[in-house]
């Protein structure tokens, strides 16, 4: 098991930077979303290249970090048509120089018909919300087969792909063995259902079987009537059965504490460090 950080949840700006920010840290893996983190790769078509990608893959590399997944995450259901054309050409691009970069999956949400705002809409759950996901996906997977890399599908409440019943069908409906699925269990949850959280995990990782890549890991509390999320360790989350179950999956999974920043991070990694030790 290993445990990774977003390169933009280091506090950090810049390749050495945020690789002095790992050293220090302990961290080992991360979760490269260049353009956050990056002030000189825009959100852009063409922004990343074989000449830039290269160089961040060979520092990371030199440095003993590793990549497990590339994020360049957008909403392929979004009114601005132009937009969404933009965006599957960066993740296209990021696709392209997957491997430059130390890694071959690239992944992103569904999306939402709230655009920007990337939350619950009842038309996220119509029928052309899910066949234009399906669509979306299916032409980043052809691209993907091309370069030799793999899409990442990520479902969560408020998107189209809300629960893991619907993610699993639209990757049955794509019908590509270059689709991987990134699952977190906080993304399902909302003030309906977030007390059975352990029954949806085992439904995901049933129903994913081994076609889940890595874990998103978070924490959370219920207050005011809506989930909140807190750092591993500081909410409701039982990470002794949480944990207990992905190492039963996957003893060598790669597990990204997505969210966890500033004075949490290393705390937190050895909070989950040592749980997972202790588990038989």
């Amino acid at each position: 098991m290993k445990v990774a950080f977003r390169t933009h949840d280091l506090g950090v700006k810049g390749l050495q930077p945020a690789i002095d920010k790992c050293k220090a840290s302990g961290i080992s893996a991360v979760q490269l979303v260049a353009y956050k983190f990056l002030e000189e790769i825009k959100y852009a078509p063409n922004a990343l290249n074989d000449e830039n990608s290269k160089v961040i893959g060979a520092a990371l590399k030199e440095a003993g970090i590793e990549v497990p997944l590339i994020g360049a995450y957008f909403n392929p259901v979004h009114s601005d048509k132009q937009k969404v054309a933009n965006c599957k050409q960066i993740f296209k691009d990021y696709l392209k120089y997957s491997k430059n970069l130390g890694c071959n999956i690239v992944g992103s949400e569904t999306g939402s018909f709230n655009d920007d705002k990337w939350t619950y809409n009842p038309l996220n759950r119509t029928p052309e919300a899910l066949n234009t996901v399906i669509e979306t996906f299916s032409e980043l997977a052809d691209y993907a087969k091309s370069v030799g890399a793999y899409v990442g599908m990520e479902g969560a409440a408020g998107h189209v792909c809300y629960d893991v019943a619907t993610l699993n069908k639209a990757i049955k409906a794509i019908n590509a063995d270059n689709i991987k699925v990134i699952f977190d269990i906080y993304n399902y949850l909302d003030a309906s259902n977030y007390k059975n959280y352990l029954e949806i995990f085992d439904e995901g990782l049933r129903t994913f079987d081994r076609n889940i890549h890595l874990f998103h890991i978070k924490d959370c509390v219920f207050e005011d009537g809506k989930l909140k999320q807190v750092a591993p360790g500081k909410g409701m989350f039982d990470f002794d059965k949480i944990l207990k179950k992905i190492k039963s999956y996957d003893k060598d999974a790669y597990i990204v504490l997505e969210g966890t920043t500033g004075a949490d991070i290393e705390p937190c990694m050895q909070f989950i460090q040592n749980k997972w030790e202790d588990i038989l």
